[in-house]
């Protein structure tokens, strides 16, 4: 008995169907998954380039992935700061602006999740390193709305608090003649603080205890405030810790150099 043979317009319908299979929904987003579990172990490693290579090409298939958008632009403004030393102000400039632009692009897929605010406020926060005059002050002004509508999203988003204590601490310790400029011409800056640092660096710690980031800057916000038995308890606090963190032994290097100062 002769098999029989499917039509073309059969193996038309066939092909179409196994197609599906790979191009379906539910198989887009488990693809989109491992991508992202791929990518966050390379960024927990310190290979943002090796991670960024993975998100931009899933990016194109996927450009409303709000979770890619997100940690794209983590990749990014990560990338820049490790590779500040070596590059250009404008390769870094460039870098940081794409992060604030794949940011906003996630916000405006979802702005009612506090990542897409964070990484917004992080990456304006270096973009203003190059930025002067009216313009630092404006984006001075959007770092700190940023970092406070991520945490009014998430009151537990630890990084989000951190970086709006890192914004009261530069902003509180502005010279007094750079804080007088700024509100002669540009309208002055929001009010900060060096205590309001320390509790946000607090309420950081109290979430993330291990984190070595979130005590060595109180410790040096407590060097601001001239506390220097509270900054020693900190940075001793930072060379105790395991290092969890690709940057966390360039963290206690900066602590150790620190407590040695105190010391003398």
């Amino acid at each position: 008995m002769t098999r029989k043979r499917l039509s073309k317009s059969a193996l038309l319908l066939t092909a179409a169907f196994v197609i599906s299979l790979f191009t379906s929904p539910i198989a887009a987003q488990q693809d989109i998954a491992s991508v992202i579990s791929q990518a966050e172990a390379l960024n927990g490693t310190g290979d943002y380039t090796g991670a960024i290579e993975l998100l931009r090409p899933a990016l194109q298939q996927s450009p409303n992935s709000y979770d890619l958008l997100c940690l794209l632009a983590d990749n990014i403004t990560e990338k820049a700061r490790i590779e500040s030393v070596t590059a250009s102000k404008e390769e870094s400039e460039a870098s940081y602006m794409e992060a604030v632009e794949i940011s906003r692009r996630a916000l405006e897929v979802d702005s009612d999740d506090a990542e897409g605010w964070y990484q917004l406020g992080k990456a304006l926060g270096r973009l203003a390193l190059f930025r002067g005059g009216k313009e630092k002050v404006n984006m001075s002004k959007e770092i700190k709305e940023a970092f406070e509508t991520a945490i009014s999203h998430d009151s537990l988003h630890a990084s989000a608090i951190h970086g709006l204590a890192r914004w009261n601490r530069e902003v509180a310790n502005l010279s007094f003649i750079l804080k007088a400029a700024a509100k002669i011409v540009f309208g002055g800056l929001p009010p900060a603080s060096n205590e309001q640092a320390v509790t946000l660096f607090l309420r950081a710690i109290e979430i993330e205890p291990q984190d070595c980031a979130h005590h060595l800057e109180l410790g040096k916000t407590y060097l601001e405030m001239r506390e220097k038995d509270q900054a020693a308890e900190s940075f001793e606090t930072v060379l105790r810790l395991p290092n969890s963190d690709p940057d966390d032994e360039e963290w206690k290097a900066e602590a150790e150099q620190l407590l040695s100062k105190i010391r003398r």
